[in-house]
């Protein structure tokens, strides 16, 4: 790395072209929870830490390699897979940080940057997410690689991203820039199943599974996406562009065809889904009555319910057209039947 950079020096490329090299979270000897994260110790002082001064002193970027669908198919049987895909769920608390965590990979990350911390003051450096993806089959033992898992995972995630929230709970004004794996299912691969259908094209250019990465239209509730991180393709070692413009968030497409519903995304925050709620069950017109107090679906009492409700209300009204789940980041779609304590989303207007 730093004989590539002195060769661009000479050149007068380096302030253009930066050198880096990914690593896996096999890198940490340690990552849960979060705030116990810690590079191994063969790695620690001998290649992370020189790394790390060469980024530092260079201007580059830390680039990751994070896959959630590892941790969840290694222990399914403890960790949520809503939690994984970014979809509504309790959260986990690190006991070490106090910190919840609404997302595996955001404890990923952190695990991350807890790890760089030990190793001294690098928050100039930049982190990438260098790969991340699911695969959309599996062997048998590949628990959750299925192609519903992975439209909601790339789905999800570019919605999250595109939507002004790429931090995390340690660094939640990180601007972190992502690389999906992969945009072709790589057929001739060896290993696993897994290995050969990340993408979300086969090699003969059709798609393996609906996803479009757009939030869609003019956002429901009003204001703009913010666009903190950029989305890029990773793909057999080509990397696509990092700043994807604004017009073009992400999130699992909306079908008028199919079972869908529309959830609150957590992960915005109170104030954000106040200001959408307030919307919905006004201006936009679904029908609020089922969470007031006392009707059917006023528990969980809890902001995220709520607004699941009515977003989803608004959803169906509105014919589950593109760009009616959105609420400028708020919500997504969902093609599994949510449920909110005892209160089932309808699949129709009520």
């Amino acid at each position: 790395m730093t004989n590539v950079h002195a060769a661009l020096a000479r050149l007068n490329l380096d302030k253009a072209v930066k050198v880096s090299s990914p690593i896996a979270l096999t890198a940490l000897a340690s990552s849960y929870p979060p705030s116990a994260g810690a590079f191994r110790e063969d790695l620690a002082q001998a290649v992370m830490k020189p790394m790390l001064d060469f980024l530092a002193q260079t201007g580059s970027y830390l680039m990751v390699n994070a896959y959630p669908f590892f941790a969840y198919s290694g222990s399914a049987d403890l960790i949520s897979l809503d939690y994984a895909l970014f979809r509504p769920n309790a959260g986990v608390l690190d006991p070490g940080s106090g910190l919840k965590y609404l997302s595996l990979l955001d404890a990923q990350l952190d695990a991350v940057f807890t790890a760089v911390s030990k190793l001294g003051n690098y928050n100039a450096v930049h982190v990438v997410v260098s790969e991340t993806g699911w695969p959309s089959k599996g062997d048998n033992k590949e628990t959750g690689a299925a192609a519903v898992n992975a439209a909601a995972y790339n789905g999800n995630l570019v919605r999250r991203v595109l939507s002004g929230n790429a931090g995390t709970p340690r660094r939640p004004d990180a601007d972190i820039d992502v690389y999906l794996f992969a945009l072709f299912n790589e057929n001739q691969k060896p290993g696993p199943t897994s290995e050969r259908n990340y993408g979300v094209f086969y090699p003969n250019q059709q798609k393996v599974y609906d996803v479009e990465f757009v939030l869609g239209g003019n956002s429901a509730g009003g204001g703009s996406s913010k666009d903190n991180g950029g989305l890029g393709w990773q793909d057999n070692g080509g990397v696509g562009s990092g700043n994807a413009p604004s017009s073009t968030p992400g999130g699992v497409k909306a079908t008028s065809t199919g079972e869908a519903w529309c959830v609150a995304n957590a992960m915005v925050g109170q104030e954000r889904l106040q200001a959408a709620l307030d919307f919905a069950c006004g201006p936009g017109g679904a029908n609020c009555k089922a969470i007031q107090p006392g009707a059917a679906c006023f528990e969980p009492n809890t902001m995220v319910a709520h607004a699941s409700y009515a977003f989803n209300d608004y959803y169906q009204r509105k014919g589950r057209t593109i760009g009616t789940c959105d609420f400028a980041g708020a919500a997504y779609v969902v093609n599994q039947a949510p449920k909110m304590g005892k209160c089932e989303l309808p699949s129709t207007a009520v």
